[in-house]
């Protein structure tokens, strides 16, 4: 009996309890308890420092504590060989709104404490303070025998490393992001511009782009040049402190931007210019460069670009961003191959189809039999170089919205495209229409061409599509009539406004090849249960065969999309002619399909995550094996470790894979 018992404690935590990521301990779960956990993390994740090498709540002087103390590998945790320090304080409730990104100087008060503990312990050489959003990392300069300085610095070195060492200059051995971190210093950059540059918010997100576009653009050449390349978007340890290292950064900067408008001349005018102020520009190039964006895993890439995106760009025109989750399930409900297309046409910022890439390379790798991360360097240029042809031969996305096009294409380099295929057309319209890549579109893109579209479509009955020269082209435009043998006829007359999902369900069928062609698309309910809209799924039944309908809770949309709607994701394939001439004899033979209602998301109305629970209202841990790279002794050393977790209450994981087994079974 006990041993259960120690087995049910090992895998329940009480809620408002969190398991420690240095001891695998239960902690209470407070504001500054995330933040710690969230930087222990990323001290193991991202710097390879062992979490045998920590203590948290260390006492260092007095009743003063480190909330994260850091040692020399394999010495004695005591005053004498702490090399690193934290200090963590609560993440600042701020909402939606961008808080204000302070320098050092603005920060000098909050920075006392942490400098006055790495004066006192002799050995410590590096300190952190943070609250979650803002970092400021401290160096100790002890040269002068009277005086302890403790400098500014833009980062800490890898563990075991210092800042002497070249591997934090132009040839940095830069890091794969933790998924957490990387969302962070996105808004971070972000903030910055807005809080301290005097621009509007959607100034400074432009901004913004620009350098990830020149930072990608530096990285990509690292795939053609491969041992000649030379690192140009980089900022050394100090160099934004000072006029002339400002200046130096800005001048390999600025010469990056002018080979990506010469590069990306589909996108750029050519007449932008990078408008930061020295300081924000040494800012955000110091905070990007840390990270290696291309091995970086294409979904938290993905997630960190959403979270700006969406603060930015959300149009007025039923433009809902998917949440991760819905693309995610879409894709792998999917399943797109690398011999299939694959198109949305209102792709927005490109969700869809960056998640499609990131689904696509886990198939490289388990082609390969590589794991994420662990690929040496032949073996990820080789990875993505592979992920490259694959993106700019099938990959397409369109959009109305051109400055989402642009938000898209930005999306897209980061996952690993080259220059994509983004299309700045009114889907509805085509063939037709006047926009400026109408002519690229209908040579790349025909009609009846696709193996796959997904897409989440602009909808509501506020914003209908009422040209007649757009609805004649659309059978589901018209009015429709009961034809008295339980169908119905077109009766030829033109609506005079229809809601563009109904004209997008039409479209995106037309868009995929005849017999084989499959899409999924999210439709507001009211198209599949609303007795009105009877015509419309009798329409669909005749010209397509309905493989899934998956009906999504509210909280789908409203926590990251701020819409509350209730939606549905609808998958189909679309019908040959032969197909429908043959049912239009014999009448329509049954067949099964997948349905399936998700009642849990994995987070409240709110945003905040939900775990599942016992029934005595404990969540539930299980135990996750991860490969993580420690650096021991100057080596880098790969280690298996398990830590408990808990299990996200999301039911659209489970829904794929019941998917993917009702496929083999009626196969």
């Amino acid at each position: 009996m006990a041993k259960k018992s120690d087995d049910k404690k090992e895998k329940t935590i009480g809620a408002g309890y969190l398991p420690d990521y240095i001891t695998g301990k239960k902690i209470k779960e407070t504001k500054k308890e995330l933040v710690r956990q969230r930087i222990v993390r990323a001290l193991i994740h991202e710097y390879g420092i062992s979490p045998e090498d920590m203590e948290r709540d260390f006492p260092v002087k007095g009743r003063k504590k480190a909330d994260v103390a850091i040692f020399h590998h394999e010495g004695p945790h005591d005053l004498e060989n702490l090399s690193r320090l934290v200090i963590c304080r609560p993440e600042p409730k701020v909402g939606r709104n961008a808080v204000r990104i302070r320098d050092f100087d603005q920060a000098e008060a909050d920075l006392e404490d942490l400098e006055e503990l790495m004066r006192e312990i002799e050995s410590c050489q590096y300190g952190l303070w943070t609250n979650g959003l803002e970092f400021f990392f401290l160096e100790k300069d002890q040269t002068s025998r009277f005086e302890v300085l403790c400098n500014p610095i833009g980062d800490w070195p890898m563990a075991e490393e210092s800042m002497g060492t070249k591997d934090v200059l132009s040839d940095a051995r830069t890091r794969v992001a933790d998924n957490e971190m990387l969302k962070i210093t996105f808004r971070r950059c972000h903030n910055f511009i807005h809080g301290n540059e005097g621009m509007p918010k959607d100034a400074a997100f432009w901004q913004f782009l620009y350098l990830i576009f020149c930072k990608m653009h530096d990285e990509n050449l690292r795939t053609t040049q491969r041992q000649a390349w030379k690192p140009r978007f980089w900022a050394g340890p100090k160099e934004q402190f000072d006029d002339a290292g400002r200046k130096q950064i800005r001048a390999r900067v600025e010469a990056l931007f002018s080979e990506v408008k010469d590069r990306y001349s589909n996108i750029f005018r050519g007449n932008e210019d990078i408008s930061l102020s020295d300081r924000a520009l040494a800012f955000i190039v110091s905070e990007l460069s840390k990270y290696d964006f291309t091995r970086t895993d294409v979904d938290a890439k993905g997630v960190a670009y959403q979270e700006i995106v969406g603060t930015n760009l959300r149009g007025d025109r039923g433009q809902y961003f998917t949440p991760r989750g819905v693309v995610q399930l879409m894709v792998q409900m999917l399943d797109p191959r690398e011999d299939q297309t694959v198109l949305d046409p209102a792709c927005g910022t490109g969700g869809f189809l960056v998640a499609t890439l990131g689904h696509i390379m886990e198939k490289f790798r388990k082609q390969k039999k590589l794991e994420r991360g662990l690929e040496d360097t032949s073996e990820f240029l080789d990875l993505h170089e592979r992920l490259r042809d694959y993106a700019s031969a099938m990959v397409f996305g369109a959009d109305f919205d051109p400055f989402l096009i642009r938000a898209s294409q930005m999306n897209m380099v980061m996952a690993g495209d080259g220059r994509g295929h983004l299309y700045h057309i009114n889907s509805l319209e085509f063939p037709g229409g006047y926009l400026p890549n109408l002519e690229e579109a209908k040579s790349d893109i025909p009609l009846g061409s696709m193996d796959i579209v997904m897409t989440n479509p602009p909808f509501g009955s506020d914003i209908p599509i009422t040209d007649k020269n757009i609805l004649q082209h659309y059978e589901l435009a018209h009015n429709w009539e009961p034809d008295g043998e339980g169908g119905f006829r077109n009766t030829g007359v033109l609506k005079n406004s229809v809601a563009p999902e109904i004209l997008f369900v039409e479209r995106c069928l037309k868009w995929i090849k005849p017999g084989t062609g499959r899409m999924g698309i999210v439709l507001p309910d009211g198209i599949l249960g609303n007795p009105a809209a009877q015509y419309i799924r009798w329409w669909i039944m005749r010209e397509a065969q309905v493989l899934a309908s998956v009906d999504l809770p509210v909280e789908a949309f409203i926590a990251e999309a701020n819409v509350n709607i209730l939606t549905s994701l609808l998958f189909l394939r679309r019908k040959s002619e032969k197909e429908k001439q043959v049912e239009a004899l014999n009448g329509q033979e049954e067949y099964p399909v997948f349905m399936a209602v998700a009642d849990k998301v994995g987070f409240d109305r709110r945003g905040n995550k939900l775990y599942k629970r016992t029934p005595d209202g404990e969540e539930i841990m299980e135990p996750v094996e991860k490969t993580e790279r420690l650096r021991i002794g100057g080596r880098i050393v790969e280690r298996r470790l398990v830590r408990n977790e808990k299990i996200a209450d999301n039911d659209l994981p489970i829904i794929a894979q019941r998917y993917h087994e009702f496929l083999k079974e009626h196969d």
